[in-house]
């Protein structure tokens, strides 16, 4: 195998540490670099982001009562197939969709993905659906920022969509009476793009436009028609 081959291999493998954020500043920069040329790992970064905004969201909701006792209950009877012989490309394509299963699967097993079971199925599958259709969009462009207190943050925008998702992790728990805004930065003007809880993922609720950055505030509970607190974070737009 060649220098070259291995090196990108090694690269490869780095695609889903990177949509975790956890690379190094070093090793993310480096990696970045590599992203700009490799269409392959671009696609698997929006991959995996997809995959850990879905999982991330589909423990957000309680289990119902029982849950975790009927999964494990039933488990020991679920019959496995017997392994298949497939060429290397189909593989790396359903690698994916595998992975989503699998660990779905030991959320379930641990009681905390009942959201197919809950009342608010219906809703949450479809912002589930509408924020994986962000990240997975093939013009899709991450930028990476980070708060004073060291929570990090994504903002990934699909100008095809018109549309853009936020991604947080590490954000403390909004105190009572308080809620965090989504905003995005529009000719000067910061407009209402929905509220989050900070972690986890979200599609902003206004349409990109021409707007420049994201921004992320504190404001009271329901929202704001306008920003009430300096933003905790401003990210720029990728272009």
């Amino acid at each position: 195998m060649s220098r070259a081959a291995t090196d990108a291999g090694q690269w490869h493998a780095l695609s889903g540490a990177y949509a975790l954020d956890a690379l190094e500043r070093a090793e993310r920069d480096a990696f970045e670099r590599h992203l700009a040329h490799c269409p392959q790992c671009a696609q698997d970064v929006r991959e995996f982001t997809a995959t850990a905004a879905r999982l991330g969201a589909a423990v957000a909701l309680p289990a119902p009562p029982g849950m975790r006792a009927a999964v494990l209950g039933r488990i020991d009877g679920v019959r496995q197939l017997p392994p298949a012989r497939r060429s290397i490309v189909p593989l790396r394509r359903r690698a994916l969709p595998m992975a989503l299963a699998a660990c779905l699967t030991g959320v379930l097993a641990l009681g905390g993905a009942a959201v197919w079971e809950h009342e608010r199925a219906g809703q949450a599958a479809g912002a589930l659906d509408g924020l994986a259709a962000v990240l997975a969009a093939p013009d899709a462009r991450t930028v990476t920022g980070r708060s004073a207190s060291g929570a990090t943050a994504k903002v990934v925008v699909s100008p095809s969509r018109d549309q853009a998702a936020f991604l947080g992790s590490g954000l403390p728990q909004a105190p009572p009476g308080r809620t965090y805004q989504l905003w995005l930065a529009d000719g000067g003007v910061m407009r209402p793009a929905g509220l989050t809880t900070g972690d986890g993922g979200s599609v902003l609720t206004a349409p990109v436009g021409h707007a420049t950055a994201v921004g992320l505030t504190l404001e009271p509970s329901g929202g704001s028609p306008h920003p009430t607190t300096t933003p905790l974070m401003l990210l720029p737009l990728p272009h």
